[in-house]
């Protein structure tokens, strides 16, 4: 099993994260209410104890998108996208990939089958997440027939040429494309036929276009839906701006059903089902099974129950759902997003629904999660999340049988609901539930250990024996759930601590909007920055059993970059980082985590080595409240705390007796802790988990204390490594590597911290 990690694999996002502009704080949102019933926003995932053991099944070849993109997201491996199987018995399996070509597999060797992108002079595949050849399906009946379907996009040149099936698209940008192919020879391993153009929609952005097609696996020969294709179709981005996904006389926002075979169409290329819902209403497209979407993403239907279809729909501010959809259905976007009130112009905050909305006969998710945006990230920038949508396994491993898998695509994290629970109309939705994920070496991993990139682009598909397959554009690898195994969900966190834990990185959550900063695993949810070095600075290490990454520092000195790799996060603002504001007036803090120096310690010009600490509430980057730091004591580099009460008071050091080079080895991971105790005036160091002796470099209560606990102000930041997290300068650089970092707003006692660090090593 190849097990891609950090340090081999660094994406084109690392590169040009840099770049981008720096974060601006905003408020999470504030709906409270509920409607009908159902909390507005949904719990978060529930850490579950069942996991998927996955074996690497195939990497497909890379590819590149047509023109070539600006945009670093669609910079991957190759864009594969589903995984299924060529219902003729041949045991191939299919997988499209959105840069052109078709393969087919057999025993993990691929062919490609078709490549689309060859096939139209227009073809479009450099802008938009889901632009290119997004899906293929294969008619029930390809055995016989040899007829099978695809969407994809095509550029400006086919818009000014090429006639759409409705004319209700001014200003598109993009147009989806859907093709019958029929193949001379149904079991040949390359393509051989004929083709036809069946329908062509134009959308104004490059987004939300056809995202899936497909047919109904459980319907058999004499049944209504046998036969009949489903095109989900986004809003094309237009929803914020108007109500097209309300609108019935246009395709956009909603889910099409066709037949393929039939010649009733306004073009005459497929039929419209006479069972359709608004099949003879006035204005209304005979076409629409249902309406009210965004970002139809993917559709399933359940092989056993009562055959449900399911959708996994991508949210536009807060929540990503999944709904079970019926002809006729109105999931309310633009009006409602989820149980919410949407509004374009204040989307950063999103309401109850009003009495209105509650009773307009829409239909709510039968499962969501919150896209739990950190607190520090623009709430109208990309957040790091959209479902991808899965499919209930019915096949025989053990403990998933009859759940509804899915996931997030953008971070990779795995999810399954019980689709028993799972009832359209309740007011209560099915419980979302995380997997655990392992390689067949027993090893716990994430999808971003595996694909070595913090995007993941995570995709779900099956076979006919209902086995489950992952895929993932970063590597454009595909996994097979070849097993599951329980075991308790792991927690690092020592359980007296917790309540008091405001932030703590453990190297293993990039941000999967922009790598080169770490998801928060605190309750403050504030990301920080790899400065200098991105990506690149999670290296192939951990501190601890079942940590796979940690955080390589550098002095410039010693940087590739030849600029000091350091981390953490600054504001400039006289407000500070709102989301640290459990600093505020504090009484208390504590400073922990894993260290290995790995360099030259101290760097030559430097008598300082930072570790990592927060910042006061008038910090230029470098004045602290809290600090872990080697400095010169009497003219000796010591290990010390280092801490300050008030913003504009003086500082106060407490150091260790020990010679700091038997403390910090070279190349040797430790467990250092520093409390600070703002009532009483005391500090202490601890190192793996026993208190270190020491003494204070003053006794003449440099803090002032008074009882009243630090300044009045929220921090200005996080610093780890060196001084000056908005990298306005270098100063105390440290090369060395950090792991398990941990912030709290208390004084964690002695064997509390030896419970931590224990915790640590279970």
């Amino acid at each position: 099993m190849r097990s891609t990690r950090w340090r081999v694999a660094v994406s084109a996002l690392a590169v040009t994260a840099a770049t981008l502009a720096p974060l601006s704080i905003t408020s999470t949102p504030t709906a409270t209410g509920s409607g009908p019933g159902a909390p507005s926003i949904p719990p978060d995932p529930v850490p579950g104890t069942l996991g998927l053991v996955l074996e690497e099944v195939a990497q497909l070849p890379e590819s590149d998108p047509t023109p070539a993109p600006t945009d670093a997201r669609l910079m991957r491996h190759n864009r594969i996208n589903y995984i299924g199987e060529v219902p003729d018995g041949s045991g191939r399996l299919y997988v499209p990939d959105l840069n052109g070509p078709l393969y087919l597999l057999r025993d993990g060797e691929e062919t490609r089958y078709l490549d689309i992108k060859a096939q139209f002079p227009d073809f479009f595949s450099g802008r938009g997440m889901g632009s290119g050849f997004g899906f293929v399906t294969f008619h029930p009946e390809f055995a016989e027939n040899g007829k099978f379907y695809t969407v994809h996009t095509e550029d400006q040149d086919a818009i000014r040429t090429k006639t759409p099936t409705y004319p209700n698209q001014p200003n598109a940008f993009v147009q989806s494309v859907v093709t019958e192919w029929t193949a001379t020879d149904p079991a040949a391993d390359t393509f051989s036929g004929t083709s036809r153009e069946m329908f062509r929609f134009g959308f104004t952005e490059q987004i939300h276009a056809i995202q899936q097609i497909d047919f109904n696996p459980t319907a058999q020969p004499g049944d209504d839906d046998y036969g009949l294709l489903y095109l989900a179709v986004g809003d094309g981005g237009n929803g914020v701006r108007s109500t097209v996904p309300q609108d019935l006389d246009t395709p956009a926002g909603k889910i099409l059903r066709i037949d393929p075979l039939g010649t009733d169409s306004p073009n005459g290329q497929y039929g419209i089902p006479d069972t359709n819902p608004w099949v003879g209403q006035d204005g209304a497209l005979g076409e629409i099974w249902a309406i009210g979407m965004r970002d139809p993403h993917r559709f399933s239907w359940d092989l056993g129950g009562k055959h449900e279809m399911y959708l996994g729909h991508i949210g536009q501010r807060a929540i990503e759902a999944v709904y079970e959809v019926d002809a006729g259905d109105d999931f309310g976007w633009p009006d409602v997003e989820s149980r919410l009130d949407y509004q374009n112009d204040t989307q950063c905050r999103l309401d109850p629904m009003t009495a209105e909305q509650a009773a307009a006969g829409y239909d709510f998710p039968v499962a969501s999660y919150a896209h739990d945006t950190p607190a520090n990230w623009s709430c109208n920038a990309d957040s790091g999340h959209a479902i991808s949508g899965g499919l209930v396994h019915r096949g025989d491993l053990p403990g998933l049988n009859g759940k509804y898998v899915f996931g997030d695509l953008v971070e990779g994290k795995v999810f399954y609901t019980v689709a028993a629970q799972m009832r359209d109309d309740q007011d209560r939705e099915a419980t979302v539930h995380e997997l655990q994920l392992y390689t067949t070496d027993g090893t716990r991993v994430r999808m971003p250990d595996l694909v070595g990139d913090g995007r993941v682009d995570l995709r779900f598909g099956t076979d006919s024996e209902r086995n489950l397959y992952l895929l993932a554009k970063a590597n454009g690898t595909i996994w097979k759930v070849v097993d599951t195994r329980n075991a308790p969900w792991p927690d690092d966190v020592e359980p007296s601590l917790r309540e008091d834990l405001v932030a703590s990185y453990d190297f293993e959550h990039p941000f999967a909007a922009n790598d080169s900063y770490e998801e928060d695993q605190g309750a403050s949810r504030t990301l920080v920055r790899l400065v200098n070095g991105g990506d690149r600075m999670r290296v192939d290490d951990g501190a601890y059993p079942g940590s796979n990454n940690a955080l390589q520092l550098h002095s410039a000195a010693e940087s590739p970059t030849g600029t000091a790799w350091k981390a953490g996060v600054y504001e400039a603002d006289a407000d500070g980082v709102a989301s640290l504001s459990r600093f505020n007036t504090a009484t208390g803090t504590t400073v922990m985590g894993w260290f290995k120096m790995t360099g030259q310690n101290p760097t030559a010009g430097y008598n300082a080595i930072g570790l990592a600490g927060v910042l006061t509430g008038n910090s230029d980057g470098h004045g602290v409240r809290a600090l872990l730091e080697l400095i010169q004591v009497n003219g000796e580099l010591r290990l010390v705390a280092l801490g300050r009460r008030i913003d504009t008071g003086s500082s106060w050091t407490y150091a260790a007796s020990q010679d700091w080079r038997e403390l910090l080895p070279q190349g040797e991971w430790v467990h250092l802790a520093a409390t600070f105790d703002y009532d009483d005036g005391s500090m202490a160091l601890y190192r793996n988990g026993e208190k270190v002796d020491g003494f204070y470099t003053a006794t003449n209560d440099p803090w002032k204390v008074d009882g009243t606990g630090t300044s009045a102000t929220n921090p200005r930041g996080i610093k780890i490594g060196g001084s000056f997290p908005q990298n306005g300068d270098e100063r105390n650089p440290c090369n060395c590597r950090m792991d398990g970092l941990m912030f709290l707003d208390d004084v964690a006692s002695p064997s509390e911290v030896a419970r931590q660090y224990r915790r640590f090593l279970r």
